[in-house]
């Protein structure tokens, strides 16, 4: 799995007060979690066989960490719209998935906006509704 910085954001020294996620003893995943950032920071082992390793030199080498983290499993990438748009970008992503939750917050970064469409083509493979969301999967090609 891979985590973009601001999703992350544990209750550790250094970080910032206001975080988003904090993990009490046992983190959720059970598996190797690489955090992208922009400081050097050593990995943090949680009970249960998560530990998250911090990686400052670009969202490519996370991503490569994350594979040979992963096996033979999938790699799940989660973040921002920001965090999400660089990998589509860069050409890293084959299939994401949307929850769409009819919820206004005022602000904030729309996913396709700056999406490259000469490069990335998107094709909806999935979609299913529930009382409150609407689950959306895409395959993502290139042109």
């Amino acid at each position: 799995m891979a985590f973009s910085l601001r999703v992350f954001q544990p209750s550790l020294p250094g970080f910032r007060a206001n975080t988003f996620i904090r993990y009490a003893e046992e983190a959720p995943f059970h598996t190797p979690v690489f955090v992208v950032t922009h400081e050097k920071r050593d990995p943090w082992e949680r009970p249960g066989g998560t530990t998250f390793h911090f990686v400052n030199d670009g969202i490519e080498h996370a991503l490569d960490q994350a594979r040979e983290g992963a096996g033979d499993r999938d790699v799940r990438t989660a973040g921002g719209g920001a965090t999400i748009l660089k990998h589509l970008n860069a050409g890293l992503v084959d299939e994401f998935s949307i929850t769409l939750s009819p919820v206004l917050f005022g602000a904030g970064t729309r996913l396709f906006d700056g999406v490259d469409a000469s490069r990335v083509a998107l094709e909806q493979v999935r979609s299913g509704p529930s009382s409150r969301v609407t689950y959306l999967t895409y395959a993502v090609h290139p042109r």
